[in-house]
């Protein structure tokens, strides 16, 4: 059968925004927040604004460890959800749904504990891999002194939220990021410029406020999925429950999803030490650069997260064949939604770099020239990203996909970066394409992996104890066979 990447498929197109969109709001609102952050710290000095946006590049080092759980972990549960709500041994579907988001939640606060620890204990050495400027290496270690609690609230309240997104409940979470971006935007006026009789913090005051934040969405989304959720069913108690029939098949899809995204977070890193050792105009530059960036792709990422979930749950059903059309239409999706975002960057990065009052005329000329860079990346990086992090981990290929980011970033993006800034000292522009070159690489693959249909996975529930121990987990299809 000859697929397409475009079908007249009102049904599919409106069941993908009915998840994206929510999801894609909800980012927007944490990115509009980091916006903000990043506004209110640059009126302070590029020092403040540097030492801000280094310190949160080591931060969001966890939040990808927490996308790679939360993540990971979406592949089972909408796998888990399509068997539940096709009726297939229901009550096994729904144990192992539970037990998934019980082992998420354990390895994320064992996660959040390990990076409290070193923020707390060595953050001038973390901040000296970021940049050699006394300065800013002080400036993020105050920041990080009031960050340390913040990753236990961060990381639980993201991975829930993605948990609850795979079971089609994304309403709620979005109704808690806008009340949390009212948080922050008070709490950090208040503290960074010490307004209503608070002391004036600076730094201090933008860490503070992102973690009252934080402290408010936490306890909402936790609230929720522990008292009124209905569709995972999990509750306090079931922290505690028995997880030893899942753990192979957890460690088999989640983990490589954790793995691949943490160091791909390191990567991304290498990225911004990269680019700090370029010297603080440059970091100043890329700091606006990378708001921007991220707010071009909102829209990219819900659709992500809902391929992830589409495909899931089409394969919890046993449909093959429609599982394959479907990535075919995301990855016409991804080259759609690309161009836009690279249409959007070219018409409004004027106006952003001139919202950033407190830098000098240099930063803002290498911000125009990473804003273009940008807008070029971004269509490859829009339809890899929706295919990679939605379709194809979505169809349990994480495997694959685990050693394919990594290559593609630590053996070719990276090496190219280092050449284009140290060795032939390339203009902006060239330096954060090669350093972004992965991204074209990865849209050619993702789309060879989609024609061989090797990413549709086998996944099982385990032996639970609803089950049989000698059950065979199968959905029986005219085309295949799928485990669920």
């Amino acid at each position: 059968m000859k697929y397409r990447f475009y079908d007249k498929e009102p049904a599919f197109y409106g069941n993908v925004f009915t998840l994206a969109l929510p999801i894609a709001l909800q980012s927007l609102i944490t990115i509009g927040v980091n916006m903000l952050d990043n506004i209110m710290v640059g009126s302070l000095s590029e020092e403040a604004l540097s030492a801000v946006s280094l310190a949160n590049s080591f931060i969001s080092i966890y939040q990808i460890f927490c996308m790679g759980l939360g993540m990971g972990a979406s592949v089972l549960v909408s796998r888990y959800y399509g068997m539940k709500m096709s009726g297939d041994r229901p009550e096994e579907a729904a144990h192992a749904l539970k037990q998934t988001v019980a082992l998420m939640l354990r390895l994320t606060v064992c996660l959040a504990a390990l990076f409290a620890l070193a923020t707390a204990l060595v953050p001038d050495i973390i901040m000296t891999t970021y940049t050699e400027e006394m300065p800013i290496r002080e400036l993020g270690s105050v920041y990080f002194r009031w960050s340390v609690v913040t990753y236990f609230f961060v990381g639980t309240s993201l991975t829930s939220t993605i948990a609850l997104r795979s079971v089609r409940q994304v309403r709620f979470p979005l109704f808690v990021s806008i009340g949390a971006f009212f948080v922050n935007l008070f709490a950090n006026y208040t503290f960074i410029f010490g307004k209503f009789g608070a002391p004036r913090m600076e730094v201090a005051g933008a860490a503070l406020g992102t973690l009252i934040a934080r402290v408010f969405e936490a306890f909402c989304i936790l609230g929720y999925l522990f008292l009124k959720d209905s569709q995972i069913g999990f509750r306090v108690k079931d922290l505690m429950m028995k997880t030893g029939t899942l753990i192979g098949e957890y460690i088999r899809i989640c983990i490589p999803v954790l793995i691949s995204d943490g160091i791909l977070a390191i990567g991304n890193n290498m990225v911004a030490v990269i680019i700090g050792h370029l010297g603080k105009t440059m970091t100043a530059a890329n700091s606006i650069t990378a708001v921007t960036q991220q707010l071009s792709t909102v829209v990219v990422q819900g659709v992500s997260q809902a391929g992830a979930i589409v495909t899931g749950q089409t394969l919890g059903t046993g449909d093959r064949e429609r599982t394959m059309k479907q990535g075919y239409l995301f990855f016409g999706l991804g080259l759609g939604l690309g161009t836009i975002s690279a249409a959007f960057i070219t018409l409004l990065k004027n106006p952003i770099i001139a919202s950033y009052t407190g830098v000098g005329a240099e930063t803002r000329q290498i911000a125009g020239q990473l804003m273009l860079a940008i807008s070029f990346i971004i269509i490859f990086q829009a339809t890899n990203s929706i295919m990679t992090k939605g379709v194809l981990r979505g169809g349990g290929d994480t495997k694959m996909l685990m050693i394919t980011d990594n290559i593609f970033l630590w053996v070719i993006s990276l090496p190219l970066g280092v050449l284009a800034g140290f060795v032939f000292k390339l203009p902006p522009f060239w330096i954060y394409v090669c350093l972004k070159s992965d991204q074209i690489i990865k849209t050619l693959w993702s789309y060879l992996r989609l024609s061989s249909g090797k990413w549709i996975k086998k996944i099982t529930t385990g032996k639970t104890e609803s089950a049989p121990e000698t059950a065979e987990n199968t959905i029986e299809t005219p085309e295949n066979t799928i485990e669920t």
